[in-house]
């Protein structure tokens, strides 16, 4: 697995619970600060003339932060974790590039940016559906959309990081 200074970082909470993804360049931040400590390393480096710092691929926070259960908010990032990068009208995957976001019930009808008014959505789909409901587009939601919590999201991230090797042993895989 190559790492860079984009390569995602596991933070674990002072009790070792999975809490957020960073990037390497936070991860490091915080071990610099005093804030995290580095549980794995990768085999990786970062160097400048003066130092060189392990690259992390799992740190965790010297205190302990209380994460009360509640919904996340709607972005586009976890409404695309949380359609798993799948259109929700014809069932294509696809790239962050390739999607786009719609609202079920359109906007000029009064339609919210809710979680339970959005669906990722293919370019083509949404060019059918149009300003129309997927009824009147003769077309049909594949999955009634719901909120994100913080545990969809945990499920969600042990998921995509299955075949992270250096972060198996803290999502409860071994």
């Amino acid at each position: 697995m190559n790492f860079t200074v984009n390569s995602q970082v596991l933070v674990l909470n002072a009790s070792f619970e999975p809490i957020h993804i960073c990037g390497v360049k936070r991860a490091i931040i915080l071990i610099v600060k005093g804030m995290a400590r580095s549980e794995q390393d990768t085999p990786n480096f970062l160097r400048s003339p003066s130092t060189v710092i392990p690259v992390p691929a799992v740190i965790r926070l010297v205190s302990y932060v209380h994460i009360p259960y509640r919904k996340k908010a709607y972005s586009k990032k976890h409404l695309f974790l949380r359609d798993n990068y799948t259109c929700q009208y014809c069932g294509r995957s696809g790239t962050p590039h390739e999607l786009t976001l719609d609202h079920i019930l359109p906007q000029s009808r009064g339609g919210k940016s809710v979680w339970e008014n959005l669906v990722t959505c293919c370019q083509k789909c949404n060019t059918r559906k149009g300003d129309l409901t997927p009824r009147e587009a003769g077309m049909k939601v594949l999955n009634k959309p719901k909120p994100l919590n913080s545990y969809f999201y945990l499920h969600m991230v042990r998921s995509k990081a299955r075949d992270n090797q250096y972060w198996r042993k803290y999502l409860y895989y071994e």
